[in-house]
């Protein structure tokens, strides 16, 4: 989660209490949560800006929190006001600087998309960002390098307190939703996608309280619980060829079965960016 430490305040641009009372109204479940643990809050720095917040995200990502906020600390230090180097100072920043503050080739590169985006208005300055929905907010900032749906996530929920966020791929709520509901395994994101619906329209709070319950369990409790088990597949099922295909960041997975007088080939279509799945059916006459 990315809150920030420095010049930190609450972000309540909803009514905490109606979501609260909603939510608890409609899963016992997470009646018992809210009931037994804090009371929802968010907090973030009311001076960084989307590209401020997103500059530090990149630094976050993969490492620890106390290593990434030493490196964090250098970068800021780069700039002569001690905050983050503005996007025109940090395109101005040459590599030698920036690896020598700690971070890695990926990163530094990311950054600089990220200050360039900015200064083309790709990225939004924070009073358009309040103004745009949450999925233009996903679709502009995607378009980052190094940034992905679930940095974009993290932004809507800490630095904008959107009210009806959903990180399923997010790992603490996954594995909170299981300590929660009493599962020996975590959902997928699409099981919790769908169950999710019915925290409408304060998923976030919900989301929330899915974090509140893994660190109230503690790690010993969070380590049982196991990822999802996939189905295996049918044996009778004939085992998936990859081949190249010819419509870019695509794969092309082909399954044959032979008929009585015909074959079928079965083509599916898998995006790698977007998650998004079609099928195709391709007959032809046996000779």
């Amino acid at each position: 989660m990315l809150e920030s430490t420095a010049q930190a305040i609450s972000v309540s641009p909803f009514d905490l209490q109606k979501a609260m009372q909603h939510l608890s109204a409609i899963d016992e479940k997470l009646a018992e949560l809210i009931a037994s643990t804090v009371p929802f809050q968010l907090h973030s720095d009311h001076l960084d800006s989307p590209y401020e917040v997103l500059l530090k995200a990149i630094t976050y990502q993969s490492i620890s929190g106390k290593a990434a906020a030493t490196i964090f600390g250098r970068v800021k230090a780069l700039s002569d006001n001690d905050r983050a180097p503005s996007p025109e100072q940090m395109l101005n920043l040459r590599k030698p600087a920036l690896r020598k503050a700690g971070l890695s080739g990926a990163k530094i590169l990311a950054m600089k998309d990220l200050a360039k985006k900015t200064i083309e208005g790709v990225v939004p300055t924070l009073e358009q960002a309040q103004s745009l929905s949450d999925e233009e907010l996903v679709e502009r900032l995607v378009s980052v390098r190094g940034i992905g749906a679930w940095t974009v996530e993290m932004f809507l929920i800490f630095r904008l307190g959107r009210p009806d966020v959903l990180p399923i791929h997010d790992l603490g709520v996954r594995k909170g939703w299981a300590i929660t509901y009493g599962k020996k395994h975590m959902p997928t994101p699409k099981e919790l996608l769908k169950f999710g619906e019915r925290w409408r329209p304060y998923r976030t709070v919900a989301s929330w309280y899915m974090w509140r319950a893994c660190q109230r369990a503690g790690h010993a409790a969070m380590r049982k619980i196991r990822p999802h088990i996939a189905k295996r597949r049918s044996p009778r099922n004939p085992k998936p060829v990859l081949t190249k295909s010819s419509l870019g960041p695509l794969l092309l997975i082909k399954h044959s079965q032979k008929g009585a007088n015909y074959e079928t080939d079965r083509f599916v279509y898998i995006g790698f960016s977007c998650g998004l799945h079609s099928d195709g059916m391709v007959a032809r006459a046996r000779r």
